[in-house]
Order: structure tokens, then C-alpha cells, then sequence
């Protein structure tokens, strides 16, 4: 089984930290997608997003074709097994265990197999040249294949592995480019047609408005000079690209680590001279400021013979610096002059490779054939790259002869005479970890059988996988989703390894259909059977001894005695005989009916009650809020939560509409009309009727309709515009605690409450604060008041949800603090128009009045000896450290809880946990819902990063960090996020990957996604806000992430993207997804993007109008209406297919998302740009492939 991933990184060598200030001067220029952009020769093309390699190319060693001898292996012309490079696809793997690989000596950073892939625009200056070469090596244990939906990053590239035939030759000036990005020409600094983060000098980009993505303007800047350790790695040779004039170099090379060909080193190249250490006056900005101050004064241009001396140089070492002297250039080998030239064409028939030639063997003859033209003119000069990874020279992979384009020869590394700053590189977005090929892996893997719970410390199938679960003894990760099914031992390896423990728990999930619920054991008058000391409930991990009449707890290890009544003998293994009889013998989730023991005050609850509390001041009525809100409780009532359908619910309801007063409403069935009554006394809030304010539906429908036809017209002509809040909320409470009942309050609000009144507030939005030391306090509530009430509605039972209109800003950080600590949602439509957000409105409070809940919850975690719950994540309150109280708990709220060891664990009997929920359901029962989980615990770190699963490490990361920000500074909290995520990895390479070159990132194959989601926490908008992002919306959205269960956190920080023009309509699979990143978007597509708030349909500007006409009924791209809300119902099967699958896309998200059309280079763009999380944003968050360098640095600093 594959465990690893490694990776030769080369850093963008002037990176400090991927989330400083963007630099001024350099916006990321217009970036069009892959399709439809223009060929170098002018054409345009059009590319449909790339699909898989082609089959062109010769797996193995060409005949005729000799390496020289290595030891061990089979002769060259012998056959090989290499096929395993080209299944088909990509593959990031080494050969299978049958295939004899020529292994290099241990001191080479050789990983067998470990293919290196560089996509890129083919260059057009000796610049780009040099900015393609960066790659990155990518070798694993088993092969994985690329996949398809993989779209080539590039509008020239040809495909990976076709035989390539010279076109007419293309000419790279700026008048063939596509009119919106100028081709540059060699020597002319232009615009590069895609990002390729190395931006090009300030002085001749001017965009002084716009923040720079970070580590792009101006030349490599130095950094701390590595330890002797690092500097000891021989630098890797560069992997020149030959100056094409004429025809582009071939797409797609792939170079293999491996020994130096010390017999094949390459033209010695002259280096730059000591005396123009920088192309800057004044050398390269420092490090240390982020900011360069205005523009920069233009650049001398050199010749167009001549490579730009602005970003070319010496290859760096690993930390930055330029390498030391004492490696000189090698003497050229007479069969290596060079690239082939453009008229010849890469020898695209012959395999690519030349065998190296080991440490102490003589080297075979090249074959002569391969000799290309000496040196051209533009090669003076050019000093030699970086090629892939720090670290050890790679030559070409054993049993492969020949040299290949783009990468003719191997030169040792320059003296430390050569100072020119080296370009900034690139990595090939496509050689790294891919969060759609991991998804797609685990689907055709996982999804086909069912998952069975009954293996103790079994990772499930990812969150994304559609699989159905048996449960057999442990809990369904539709309820659990653990950090780490393998936990360590002992706190000392815990902390080394800073994974951290937890365990995200969805107590009332919704299941689906083909799945049964929990069963309801009652077990009679004496209540659930429980260990005598630590109160847990019996379970599978209790072992009956003794015959049967005792048994002894899995988590505390007492033996309690059995009732009588509970009595029943043993088999022949010791297990009860009717242990399959019983679901809390055999099962990992279960139900308890409860005895009146359980309830508070020694009785049984009353039946729940929900209250409707609507603003009715000027901008609610304005709105539409009023009247919509009205019209839909008439028919909403009929569906109020209920455990069994075919009975009618008996949660009763009330009515209050409030601005600056409150008014109750008196709807009992013996009224002819509803009476209203006034409370003007908001200070001290009472209920002023008690009789008739709680009624039943179905006795009362007559009066409750006819009340909800009047509130509108009541007040229509309101001219009060200002609202209390506070008093609203204790109306609702009062009102619950006459009835003696528990419930929830729906309550409508439109504004900031500035009436005088308890709980009244200011505001206080002040931009100035963001990224200060002061700037938590924003996330803070601005007045106690609100924690008290909070803490008032838990013990009686009443939780809040709390849906706002808000036009301008309303201090959801406050109040939010009632809905959140009472287990509520907060639900906001900010600019409510009637027209557009009636939908969505409508929608979510339809949801959020049917779904199943329970009321007056309390949830205890219980844990075998050795570790314990100590820390809480979610919408609850404590009022000591072992419960979690939760007013309401309905089916989408999660409790995020995080263990810690208190004394050692044994690999024999694993960890155990149980979570109890105690709840009132929507019927009046009082019910125990218990989950319960098993899982390994290991000695070795290796185990525990083979058994981690990265989706809910992310989800854990993501609350922590959000819950930080209350009392820390966003920086910090971004620093400690990316230090333990380091730290993590670092443990991991110390600790249990084999030994390899520094130059290498090294990932475990269950969190080689980690990098690119946790960057997508870093840049999120609570802890890196755009300007526009609202102090309201990220108050809300910290609120909305604290609980979430996994499946949402994973889509909401990494977006699911999917290309309608794959849709095929004749299946009910959908197209595949994509990965979010503004390269794969083709210019000719239509997508669908969804991040479980929002849903977005992109539409290229070259759409087909066929397909336009098919979703929108409309042929033209100018035709199509950005601002409408829902697609039209069009008569025909793509229309039919894709309003089935937005449908689908809705009901899978707790929220409705409403429907945003964006076109392409129109101002929404913005918006929708913001959700391509792999690319730069223009708040200063990194891009994924500048992050994983980042990352990288960081890992190699901790381990050095």
C-alpha cells in the first residue's frame, strides 16, 4: 500500500511568508482559461479541458539504443518493465513490486520511479525558459493515475504524449498574441500569458491600485544562508530549455531523479560577471519589506540575443543563496551539444532518457545520433538552473537512452563568483497533489462496498464517497468522524507528532434511506443498564463474566452486577446469546427511552412549542420580510416536526411582532378574531396573557390564518424604524417558562437594536481595527447582557434561530451569542429583495421549521482509561467541563470534541469513547441517543499517519482557528495554524520516511491534501478579509463553521467545481469536477460551482451557442441576464438534466443556495474568482503552489 507522497519542490526562492501584505505594483494579469485563448501563430484554439494521456508515446528503451552497464540490472537492451510510467495516465509512482528498477546508490535523493512533470506555456524568451524549468518530482509507492479532469494548464501546449509534428512554425512577436495578452518577445518584458508568479518589473506594469499576489514582483530576494547541513547537497543541474525560434519545445517533459551522469556533463556556461550583482540598482529588495515602495525605475533591456538578466541567474540553494564555490564546470562530452534544433523536432520516437552513469562505472557510448548543434548565440550568458529539486544532480532514469528536448545536458552548479538573482520558478500545478484525483481514487475504491463499522480503528471512505454503512459495533461515520483512527499510546508521541485528536460528533445525522435509524431499547421502569462508577451505558465494549451474571466496563474496568431481569447465559466464546437480539449488544448506535429519572425535576416534559417573533419595523415591512414571512406560515404550520408522518404534531405555536414595543397575540380557538395586546415596558418583560398564547394548529387554524393576513396590513404605513432586541428574546423565554415546556423561537429581525432598551447596542464597525491587536474585539459581543440571556434560554430549554435582513451593519458577533449558545442557526439575506432572495428565504425556513430536532439536550463524551475529552467545539453552552448543553439539537448541528492523553494507552485494547445525548424529541419523549467508537492505538508513528483522515483534521483546524480569533490577533492565529501543520509534517518526515534530499517534500499519502485545504482556513475571510468583506460576514461565518460536520466544511473551504459541457444527459452521474483554479476554466465552458452558501454558473465568453441555448434559451453570450435567480424550465434534456442536478447539489447542504449566473470579464467575476481557492486572491492569500513551497520552507527550517 502506497503511504507516501514525494515531491522535489523548488521554492519560489524569495517567499517570506505566503500571507504578508501583497505587494503594490503587480495585480496577476488577465488570465484566460485553457480553450479558446490564441495560439502563438494567432489561431485560436479551442481545447476541451485534457482528458488523460494519449498512448503515442514508447514505453520502453528503443532497440539499437545501449546505457552503460549497471550493476545488478539487466542489460539495457533486455527487456524492461517501464510501462508503468504510461498506463494511460500520468502516474506518480514508482514500478510495482515486480518490476526490477536499477536502484542508485543510497546517497542519491532517487526515488524509483519518481516522474517529474513539467506542463507549461512553451517558453518564448530565455525568461520564460528559465521560469518553466522549475518542477517538481512526485513519486509515491503505488501508481495513482493523473485521471481524467485534469485540464492542461495552457492554451499551447501540445498533448503529453502525441507524437509531436512540427507545425508551421509559429513566430513569437506581439502581433500574433491574443488581443487581450501580448506574447512576449524575447528580451521585451511583456506581460507572460499566464501567471507564472513571476511578475514582470513594477516600473513597466504600473497598477498602483491593485495589491500584488505575494512572492511575484521584483527578482529572487536573498534569504538566511542555509546550515552546513543543507549546503552540503550538491545542487541540482539546470534543465535548459533550447531557444526555440521557431517551433515551441515539446509540452510536457518528464525528468526522473537519478544519479549524476558524472561522464555527461553538458557546455560549460560563462556566468554573469561579479560586477552586476542585480539587475536592481542597489541590489534586490529586502526580505523583510513586503511593500515596495511606487513603482521601479525601467530596466536597461538587454539585446534580444540575451536572456533578461532581470530574472536569470545561478540556481539558489535550498535556503535561498547562491551555492558555494568549489564545484567547477565540467569539460562538454562530445554526444551532448545541446537541445536538438526546431527544425529537427524533439526525436519524439525515441525514449527520452539517458541511463546515468553510476559512481565508479565506466559510461557507455551515446549514441551519436542524439548529438544536437553547439551552443547558440542567445545561450551566452544564461547560467544554469535549478532542475526540480534541491539537492543531488538527476540525470536521466536508468534504462532509458538518449537525450530530450528541453533538457540536454547536466553542468555542475556555478561558482559563487555568478550573483545575478535566479528567476522565480514554477511549479507544474499538475504534478501536485490533486484534491479531485484523491476524491476520485477513494469513490472508485471505497464506494463500491458497503462499510462495515465492525473493525475496530477502520478509516471510513472520505466524506466525498457515496457508500452505504452497515453498523457493527461501532458508531456510523455519518455520527463520528474521528481525526485519527490510530492514536498514540502516550501523550509524548501526541505531542511530537501534533496531530491533533478529536472526534467530530453528528448525534441526530440524517441518514439515508437505505440505511435504518437507530433502534429504541426500552429497557422498563429501572431505565438504561450503566457501569455502577463511570455511569456509562451498556454497550458492545462491556464483557460479561461470571456466566453472565456480572460484566466488566471497557472504560473504567469496574464490574458491575447484571438485573435480574437483564440476565441471560453465555455462549461458547463468552458472548451473550442474545447478544444479536439486542441493538446494545451488537450495535454502534442506539436509542434508550428514559425513565423519569432523567427529566428535569423528577417529571415528564411537556410537549416543545414554537414561537414566531417578527420585526415590524419600517425596513422589515419595506423589505417584503413581513408579508412573505406571513403568507408562508399559513401553509408551513402544516408541516411542523413530528416522529411519526401520519400523525399530526403536537408542538404548539405562538405569535409576537415587535419594533420598539411588543405586541402578543391572544389566537384561541373560541376567538372570533386574534386579540392583540401591547408591552411598551421593553425594561422589564413580562407576558401579558397566559391562556391562549400557545395554541394548537389544528384547533386554532382559523385564527392564526386570519391573524397572518392582518399583520401585514397592521403595519403597512409603519413609520418607526427603530427595533429592540434583547426583550424580543426574553418574551419568547417568558412565554416558555408559563408553559413549563421547552421549544424554539423563530425570530425575524431587520436592524440594529438602538432602542432604549436592555441589550441595546452601537455600532461599532471600525475598519481601522482590522489587523491590529484590537481587532478581536470586533469578533467579541459588545455587551454582556447576551450571555446571560444565553445562559437563562439553555436552562429553560429555548433555542433561538435567528434569520436577519440586515441593509447595514447589525453586530451579528453579538447577535449571534443568544442562537449559538442555545444550539440555533443564524440564517442572514443581506439586501433583501422580495424578487431575488424570496427563494432562498423561503426555502431555509422551510428546512429549518421540518427537521427533525430534540430540545433540552445534554451530551456527555465518556472515554476509556487513558485519555478524555477536554475541549469543545460548536453551538452549546457548559456550565461545567464534562457537559454540553444544548437548548436545541437538530440534525445538522455537530459537536467538535477534542481528547487528550491522562495516562498511557495499550496497542491490545485500543481507545474507547461514548457519546451520550440526552434530549426531549419533537413527540415529548425523553430519550438517550449513545454512539460509540472504537480505535487502534499505536507505539509507532507510522501507524498513526497511515490511519489519519485529513478531511476532519481540517474541519477540527478550522473551528480552533475561528474560535482563536476571538481572543487572538488573525496573524498569530494564521502563524500557529501553518506552524503545527508544519510541525505535523516535519514529524513525519523525521520520523518515518526514509532518508532523502532536503530538496524533497514528502507528504503521508492520508494528508497529502492537507497543505492545499489548510491554505484555503488561511486565506478564508474571517482570517485574511478582502475590503469588501463585511465585519458582519465574517462574524457570521465564523459562527456558521463552528458547526459544521465535515461533509460542509469540505466543501465550504474547497469548492466543488464541475463543467456542464461534460453533462451527459443520457447519465445519472454527474460530470467530473475540476480543480479551483482559474487555468482550468476553458474559455468555451459553462460551469457549476457550489460551496454549500453559494452556487455559482460561470459561462465562458466562446460558450457553443448551443449549449447556451439549451441552459438559458438564449444563443448569444450578450443575451444571457446575469441578475436572474433561478434557470429557465426549458423543454429539453439538458435544461430537464441540469435543474436536476442543481436541485440534487441543494438538497445535499443544510442551506439552500441561491443562484448567482456570472459571466466571463464581467464585474461578478470578482465574486466568483474568490472561490477558486488553488489561485492567489487578492487579499494577499498565497496560491496553492506557492503555499506548498512555502510549506516546504517552513518543514525544512524545523527539521534543520
Amino acid at each position: 500500500m502506497r503511504d507516501e507522497l514525494r515531491m522535489n519542490v523548488n521554492q519560489q526562492p524569495h517567499m517570506t511568508s505566503p500571507y504578508g501584505q501583497p505587494q503594490p505594483g503587480y495585480q496577476g494579469y488577465p488570465q484566460p482559461g485553457y480553450g479558446g485563448g490564441h495560439m502563438p501563430a494567432g489561431y485560436p484554439a479551442q481545447y476541451a479541458p485534457y482528458n488523460g494521456q494519449g498512448t503515442a508515446y514508447q514505453q520502453g528503451p528503443p532497440q539499437g539504443m545501449r546505457g552503460p552497464p549497471t550493476s545488478g540490472a539487466p542489460p539495457v537492451s533486455g527487456a524492461q518493465n517501464y510501462a508503468q510510467f504510461w498506463q494511460g495516465d500520468i502516474q506518480n509512482g514508482p514500478p510495482p513490486m515486480g518490476a526490477t528498477s536499477q536502484r542508485p546508490p543510497v546517497s542519491q535523493p532517487y526515488t524509483p520511479g519518481a516522474g517529474n512533470l513539467q506542463i507549461g506555456v512553451p517558453p518564448v524568451s530565455m525568461q520564460q525558459m528559465t521560469n518553466q524549468m522549475a518542477s517538481m518530482q512526485v513519486g509515491s509507492t503505488a501508481p495513482s493515475p493523473a485521471g481524467p479532469g485534469y485540464a492542461p494548464p495552457s492554451v499551447t501546449q501540445s498533448p503529453n504524449s502525441a507524437a509531436y509534428t512540427p507545425a508551421a512554425p509559429p513566430t513569437f512577436s506581439p502581433s500574433t498574441a491574443a488581443p487581450t495578452q501580448p506574447l512576449p518577445t524575447e528580451g521585451v518584458a511583456q506581460p507572460p500569458p499566464r501567471s507564472y508568479y513571476g511578475a514582470p518589473p513594477p516600473a513597466q506594469q504600473p497598477f498602483p491600485n491593485h495589491a500584488a499576489p505575494f512572492s511575484t514582483a521584483g527578482p529572487t530576494q536573498p534569504q538566511a544562508p542555509p546550515p552546513v547541513s543543507q549546503q552540503s547537497f550538491p545542487q541540482a543541474p539546470p534543465v535548459s530549455q533550447p531557444p526555440f525560434s521557431t517551433a515551441p519545445p515539446l509540452g510536457n517533459t518528464l525528468s526522473y531523479g537519478g544519479p549524476p551522469p558524472h561522464a555527461h556533463p553538458s557546455f560549460p556556461r560563462p556566468q554573469f560577471p561579479t560586477s552586476q550583482p542585480s539587475a536592481f540598482p542597489g541590489g534586490p529588495p529586502p526580505t523583510s519589506t513586503p511593500q515596495l515602495a511606487g513603482p521601479m525605475p525601467p530596466l536597461p533591456q538587454p539585446p534580444v540575443s540575451q536572456p533578461s538578466p532581470y530574472s536569470s541567474g545561478p540556481p539558489l540553494t535550498p535556503t535561498g543563496f547562491l551555492p558555494q564555490g568549489g564545484a567547477q564546470p565540467m569539460p562538454p562530452h562530445p554526444g551532448f551539444q545541446g537541445p536538438p534544433m526546431a527544425s529537427q523536432g524533439p526525436p519524439m520516437t525515441q525514449a527520452n532518457h539517458v541511463p546515468p552513469s553510476q559512481p565508479g562505472m565506466s559510461s557507455g557510448p551515446t549514441n551519436a545520433s542524439m548529438s544536437g548543434p553547439p551552443p547558440q548565440q542567445g545561450m551566452q550568458g544564461y547560467p544554469p538552473q535549478q532542475n526540480g529539486a534541491f539537492g543531488q544532480v538527476r540525470g536521466p532514469q536508468p534504462a532509458y537512452a538518449g537525450a530530450y528536448p528541453g533538457q540536454p545536458n547536466y553542468s555542475a552548479p556555478p561558482t559563487a563568483s555568478a550573483s545575478a538573482p535566479s528567476a522565480p520558478k514554477r511549479l507544474d500545478p499538475d504534478s501536485i497533489p490533486s484534491p479531485i484525483q484523491v476524491i476520485e481514487d477513494d469513490k472508485a475504491n471505497k464506494g463500491n462496498e458497503p462499510f462495515t463499522t465492525g473493525v475496530r480503528g477502520q478509516a471510513p471512505p472520505l466524506i466525498t464517497t457515496n457508500f452505504q454503512v452497515r453498523d457493527q459495533g461501532n458508531a456510523s461515520p455519518r455520527y463520528i468522524r474521528c481525526t485519527a483512527y490510530n492514536i498514540p499510546c502516550s501523550s509524548d508521541l501526541a505531542k511530537q507528532s501534533q496531530v491533533p485528536l478529536a472526534a467530530v460528533i453528528k448525534p441526530l445525522s440524517t441518514l439515508p434511506p437505505d440505511e435504518t435509524p437507530p433502534y429504541l431499547v426500552d429497557h422498563g421502569e429501572s431505565g438504561p443498564i450503566r457501569c455502577n462508577r463511570c455511569k456509562a451505558y451498556m454497550c458492545p465494549f462491556m464483557q460479561f463474566i461470571e456466566g453472565g451474571r456480572r460484566f466488566h466496563c471497557g472504560f473504567c474496568s469496574c464490574v458491575t452486577e447484571v438485573p435480574p431481569h437483564y440476565f441471560q447465559h453465555l455462549d461458547h466464546t463468552g458472548k451473550r446469546v442474545d447478544c444479536y437480539d439486542r441493538p446494545e449488544l451488537s450495535m454502534g448506535s442506539y436509542e434508550f427511552m428514559t425513565t423519569v429519572d432523567y427529566c428535569k425535576n423528577n417529571k415528564f416534559p411537556q410537549p416543545p412549542a414554537f414561537i414566531f417573533l417578527i420585526d415590524v419595523s419600517y425596513n422589515a415591512v419595506k423589505s417584503g420580510m413581513v408579508g412573505i414571512v406571513c403568507q408562508e406560515l399559513k401553509t408551513l404550520l402544516d408541516y411542523l416536526p413530528r416522529e411519526n408522518p401520519d400523525v399530526e404534531s403536537n408542538i404548539r405555536v405562538g405569535f409576537i411582532t415587535y419594533n420598539k414595543v411588543l405586541h402578543f397575540y391572544n389566537v384561541k380557538a373560541s376567538l372570533a378574531q386574534p386579540q392583540m395586546m401591547v408591552v411598551s415596558d421593553v425594561a422589564d418583560m413580562f407576558v401579558p396573557l397566559l391562556d391562549g398564547f400557545l395554541v394548537s394548529v389544528s384547533e386554532s387554524r382559523v385564527v392564526i390564518e386570519s391573524l397572518l393576513d392582518q399583520i401585514p396590513e397592521m403595519f403597512a404605513d409603519t413609520r418607526e424604524t427603530e427595533t429592540v432586541f434583547g426583550p424580543v428574546i426574553q418574551a419568547g423565554l417568558e412565554a416558555l417558562k408559563a408553559a413549563d415546556c421547552a421549544g424554539k423561537l423563530f425570530v425575524f429581525h431587520s436592524s440594529l437594536p438602538i432602542a432604549e432598551a436592555p441589550g441595546k447596542l452601537k455600532n461599532r464597525e471600525d475598519k481601522k481595527l482590522l489587523g491590529t491587536d484590537k481587532e478581536k474585539s470586533l469578533f467579541q459581543p459588545q455587551v454582556s447582557f447576551y450571555n446571560t440571556l444565553a445562559k437563562e434560554c439553555v436552562a429553560q430549554g429555548c433555542c433561538v434561530d435567528l434569520f436577519l435582513f440586515p441593509n447595514q451593519y447589525v453586530d451579528v458577533a453579538t447577535l449571534g451569542v443568544v442562537p449559538t449558545s442555545t444550539g440555533g442557526s443564524i440564517y442572514k439575506y443581506t439586501y433583501f429583495q422580495a424578487a431575488t432572495d424570496q427563494e432562498q428565504f423561503l426555502n431555509d425556513l422551510r428546512r429549518d421549521v421540518e427537521k427533525q430536532m430534540g430540545f433540552d439536550a445534554v451530551m456527555r463524551v465518556r472515554t476509556s482509561t487513558g485519555i478524555r475529552a477536554t475541549d469543545f467545539f460548536g453551538s452549546f453552552y457548559m456550565s461545567n467541563t464534562t457537559d454540553v448543553e444544548l437548548a436545541g439539537l437538530d440534525c445538522d448541528k455537530t459537536v467538535t470534541v477534542e481528547f487528550r492523553h491522562d495516562d498511557k494507552l495499550s496497542e491490545e485494547t485500543g481507545a474507547l469513547m461514548q457519546c451520550a445525548v440526552l434530549y426531549t424529541s419533537c413527540n415529548g419523549q425523553r430519550r438517550l441517543r449513545i454512539h460509540n467508537m472504537a480505535v487502534n492505538c499505536c507505539s509507532q508513528l507510522a501507524d498513526l499517519y497511515r490511519n489519519c483522515e485529513t478531511d476532519t483534521i481540517i474541519n477540527f483546524f478550522a473551528k480552533y482557528a475561528f474560535r482563536s480569533v476571538l481572543s487572538s490577533p488573525t496573524k498569530n492565529v494564521r502563524d500557529s495554524l501553518l506552524n503545527q501543520c508544519a510541525q505535523i509534517l516535519a514529524c513525519y518526515r523525521k520520523n518515518c520516511a526514509s532518508p532523502s534530499s532536503a530538496g524533497q517534500l514528502i507528504l503521508p499519502e492520508c494528508m497529502k491534501l492537507l497543505p492545499v485545504y489548510l491554505n484555503c482556513i488561511l486565506k478564508s475571510d474571517i482570517l485574511q478579509p478582502g475590503a469588501d468583506v463585511s465585519l458582519d460576514d465574517r462574524a457570521y461565518l465564523r459562527q456558521l463553521v463552528s458547526g459544521m460536520d465535515v461533509a460542509e466544511s469540505h466543501v465550504f473551504f474547497y469548492p466543488r467545481l464541475l463543467p456542464l459541457q461534460k453533462l451527459d444527459v443520457e447519465s445519472t452521474s454527474l460530470p467530473l469536477a475540476v480543480r479551483d483554479s482559474e487555468e482550468r476554466l476553458s474559455r468555451g465552458g459553462v460551469y457549476l460551482l457550489e460551496n454549500g452558501l453559494n452556487l455559482f454558473i460561470w459561462v465562458g465568453v466562446n460558450a457553443q451557442q448551443e449549449l447556451l441555448q439549451n441552459i438559458f434559451g438564449t444563443p448569444a453570450f450578450s443575451q444571457i441576464d446575469p441578475s436572474m435567480a433561478s434557470l429557465p424550465a426549458l423543454d429539453n434534456p439538458f435544461s430537464k438534466r441540469l435543474r436536476e442536478i442543481i436541485e440534487s447539489v441543494r438538497t445535499q447542504r443544510p442551506r439552500y443556495m441561491k443562484l448567482m449566473v456570472v459571466k466571463q470579464e464581467d464585474k461578478l467575476e470578482m465574486i466568483f474568482k474568490h472561490f477558486l481557492v488553488e489561485d492567489k486572491n487578492i487579499n494577499g492569500g498565497a496560491s496553492y503552489v506557492d503555499f506548498l513551497c512555502h510549506m516546504h520552507k517552513e518543514i525544512r527550517q524545523l527539521l534543520s
